[in-house]
């Protein structure tokens, strides 16, 4: 094919486009004689930035005499521009969508030029809502990638950090960032987050929690395998330590892993702290979780098959506060938590000054009409009462949402079958979490596999000056690291 006959075929394609293209809504289309042709230019209305657009590229368009893209190009403000000469249409159509300007000149080799000019409409970056801390940085991920991954780069200004961009879903074509430190994280652990993020069949990815269910080991598990956080100062460190993360475009809320149970019992604010400090407020946020898991069970199980095991003085408050209840302390019990699900549910939608009213006069209201009409006893009033403040210690606001679900299974075990049902109940979820994993990597540890170098930041945090060591269980490429001196006075 000679040049004349594949330039005509350019022009065919471009007219075919064009008549395309001006069925959609919101599509302009100018065109201007130069004096080496006629220039065209195209784009959406609603996708590009009109200031740019009539600051930047048509008054250059304009004043400039040029032979073709290629000089046209040179005087453009941009970078990331794109030079093609046979595009196809959905390429095109594509880029338009994306907030590109398109410039078509006929009978020049280049023949289109596509200029990025996106209409940026961003949340400003604001203080963390759900990990918010007393100390430490005050900044959050807002829903632009690119914005996100400039909070991490801020804290990690380095060569080494490697970012792997991936595109996820036939429809929504959302931009996703696999982010490592090279030479510290373990390749097999970014090569199995890459995997299977490139193997995830769906048509859109609306937030992270989409990638987190699609590449989660175990699907049917109501615990989340991988971390997630809107703190960059928390992705950061965690880089540092040898894992990943995974930012998508979008979302306010990165993915970390490979990760352990532990992890999601500990708040970053703990690091900004003196280690006694972190230690003794992170010990409590696990008495907190367990006691919100058990308590109520074991009141149903104890008042229902094991009465007998109850001491004298308890048993008097127990029976006189249960003397005017109609039902069964598993009714009972499921009537309370219901309740507290709904007034948690209904502040969790409201408007957040609303929903904090309806939570807190709610409960009271609630719970004392309740006691007074006998519906239900003071003392379990006060157990459930309790355990959902148990729950709240949770940093993780997904890991919160699964204490909740795995205590309603527990309250129906516990009344048919008692104590002996619970444990065995326990027992078969620390089965399920010893068989978990995150990445490929287990769930359970440092308690099993049982590595002692890992418990120094686990159910304590020791100082710093002795964690020289990077958790093994991410199998770290570069396990030591230099660790911070402290001398005594």
């Amino acid at each position: 094919m000679n040049k004349k006959t594949s330039q005509k075929k350019v022009q065919r394609d471009f007219a075919k486009l064009l008549n395309e293209l001006r069925k959609k809504d919101g599509f302009l289309y100018y065109s201007h004689k130069h004096a080496t042709g006629t220039i065209h230019l195209c784009y959406l209305k609603t996708a590009v930035d009109p200031d740019k657009l009539e600051k930047y590229i048509l008054p250059r368009m304009q004043e400039y005499l040029y032979n073709d893209l290629i000089e046209l190009n040179d005087h453009i403000p941009f970078t990331k521009t794109e030079l093609l000469n046979h595009p196809t249409q959905d390429q095109i159509q594509e880029k338009l969508v994306k907030g590109f300007v398109v410039i078509y000149m006929e009978n020049v080799s280049p023949s289109y030029l596509l200029i990025p000019l996106p209409l940026d409409e961003k949340r400003q970056v604001t203080i963390p809502e759900v990990e918010f801390s007393v100390v430490g940085p005050k900044e959050a991920f807002v829903e632009d990638i690119d914005t996100n991954l400039n909070l991490i780069r801020q804290r990690l200004a380095i060569p080494e950090l490697k970012i792997q961009k991936l595109q996820v879903g036939t429809v929504t074509k959302t931009e996703v960032a696999v982010l490592s430190i090279d030479g510290i994280a373990d390749e097999e652990n970014i090569n199995t987050a890459v995997q299977r993020i490139n193997d995830v069949q769906i048509d859109q990815v609306i937030d992270s929690s989409f990638i987190q269910q699609s590449i989660a080991d175990n699907k049917n598990s109501p615990f989340p395998q991988l971390l997630d956080t809107e703190r960059p100062d928390r992705i950061a460190s965690v880089l540092v330590e040898g894992k990943i993360a995974i930012v998508v475009d979008g979302s306010p809320h990165a993915l970390l892993g490979p990760t352990t149970l532990i992890e999601f019992f500990s708040a970053f604010e703990d690091y900004f702290l003196n280690w006694m400090t972190a230690s003794a407020f992170r010990l409590i946020r696990f008495v907190a979780v367990f006691f919100s898991i058990l308590i109520t069970p074991v009141y149903v199980a104890v008042l229902t098959h094991h009465f007998e095991i109850i001491p004298q003085a308890m048993l008097v408050t127990l029976v006189h506060s249960r003397m005017q209840v109609p039902f069964p302390p598993i009714l009972e019990a499921l009537l309370l938590e219901f309740t507290i699900e709904l007034l948690r549910e209904a502040g969790a939608r409201l408007p957040t000054k609303i929903g904090q009213t309806i939570g807190i006069v709610g409960g009271i209201v609630i719970g004392t009409a309740a006691v007074e009409a006998g519906m239900t006893s003071n003392v379990l009033l006060i157990v459930v009462a309790l355990a959902a403040l148990g729950s709240f210690t949770t940093p993780v606001y997904k890991m919160s949402n699964t204490i909740r679900l795995i205590r309603f299974p527990l309250l129906i075990i516990s009344h048919v079958y008692g104590l002996i049902g619970l444990a065995v109940a326990i027992a078969y979820i620390m089965v399920h979490l010893l068989r978990l994993t995150s990445l490929g990597r287990p769930f359970f540890a440092p308690i099993f596999p049982f590595r002692f170098q890992d418990f120094k930041d686990a159910l304590i945090r020791l100082p710093f000056d002795k964690q020289n060591k990077r958790p093994y269980q991410v199998r770290s490429s570069d396990v030591k690291r230099p660790a911070a001196n402290q001398h005594d006075k």
